[in-house]
């Protein structure tokens, strides 16, 4: 089902903040990087901050992707929440 432009809440193209929480591992920021630049290729590492959790057993990046459709958004959310280090996308 596509939603009309009209009736989206997102501008198309725009900067979209996107929280990815996952087991901190060497390669977990690595691995997120690489799934996103494969849905938007104009991303970088300057678009991303990291925090680890208090207990430093989970990596929480929140990456602003430059989302230029709703079907690029809904395929980067399938993508991420598939992957079997990542407990959630916000």
């Amino acid at each position: 089902m596509t939603i009309p432009p009209e009736e989206s809440l997102i501008e198309y193209p725009s900067d979209f903040p996107i929280k990815v929480v996952g087991i901190k591992h060497e390669q977990f920021e690595d691995l997120i990087v690489e799934m996103i630049v494969q849905h938007d290729p104009t991303f970088h590492n300057g678009k991303l901050e990291k925090r680890p959790s208090s207990q430093g057993n989970y990596l929480s990046l929140t990456v602003t992707v430059r989302a230029t459709s709703r079907e690029q958004l809904d395929n980067l959310y399938r993508a991420l929440s598939a992957h079997e280090m990542v407990k959630f996308v916000l």
